[in-house]
């Protein structure tokens, strides 16, 4: 039996795998797979947004190692902060 949690996994996963390997590169999302990902995926963070250096700065922020792509990792830390923003809980900045 699958869990629910074990589900949202897998589709987390998926969902990385698919936008990442359209470049070839299936364990890096690149600039236009992150704005991909986000345009079809979380429609409303970005069409929010009538300001493209803000959809921009939006991008290079989750790119938090600075390689010009945006890792599993970095992906999981926009899930994991998205999730407390829809729960009301936005983390505090550390100092």
């Amino acid at each position: 039996m699958t869990t629910k949690l074990q589900a949202s996994i897998c589709l987390l996963n998926d969902t990385f795998q698919t936008y990442a390997k359209e470049d070839g590169k299936q364990d890096t999302l690149s600039k236009s797979e992150v704005k991909k990902l986000l345009q079809q995926e979380l429609p409303g963070l970005l069409s929010e947004s009538k300001d493209q250096k803000v959809v921009d700065d939006l991008i290079s922020g989750l790119d938090i190692d600075k390689d010009g792509e945006v890792d599993f990792i970095e992906f999981m830390i926009l899930v994991a902060s998205l999730s407390c923003a829809y729960r009301g809980q936005v983390p505090k900045k550390r100092e």
